[in-house]
């Protein structure tokens, strides 16, 4: 096999072409696995406007742990029935959250309302 064919003269070595094949393989291989870090996936936390405050603080520590990781999380408050009449307390409700956020991440997508679902995107801050 010709390892340097620029070279004068130019330097041939003799190896088993298959086993270098392999090796080659291995290493690309390896450094693909070494190069792979965890993409920011987006995570989702569904909420309600009658969320009671304790399960809204266990929820808020699984966003941080998201966020630290380097994931995206998106908060989706639902409404059903006479809930759409209060949709202000969803609007508050998230407001909070984005406030309580605010040292790990920025908000991507401010809180809206479409149709029964009301969502919030924040990205962790970097």
């Amino acid at each position: 096999m010709e390892v340097a064919p620029t070279s004068e003269p130019p330097v041939c070595r003799i190896m088993d072409y298959g086993k270098w094949q392999y090796e080659q393989k291995r290493k690309i291989r390896e450094a693909h696995k070494k190069s792979h870090r965890p993409v920011g996936r987006l995570k989702e936390i569904r909420l309600r406007p009658e969320t009671d405050k304790h399960d809204l603080d266990i929820k808020l520590n699984h966003a941080r742990e998201f966020l630290q990781e380097g994931h995206k999380v998106q908060f989706t408050m639902f409404f059903r029935g006479r809930q759409m009449l209060h949709r202000d307390k969803g609007y508050d409700i998230l407001q909070h959250i984005t406030e309580l956020m605010e040292e790990l991440a920025k908000v991507e997508r401010p809180a809206r309302a479409t149709g029964r679902r009301m969502t919030l995107l924040l990205v962790p801050k970097v």
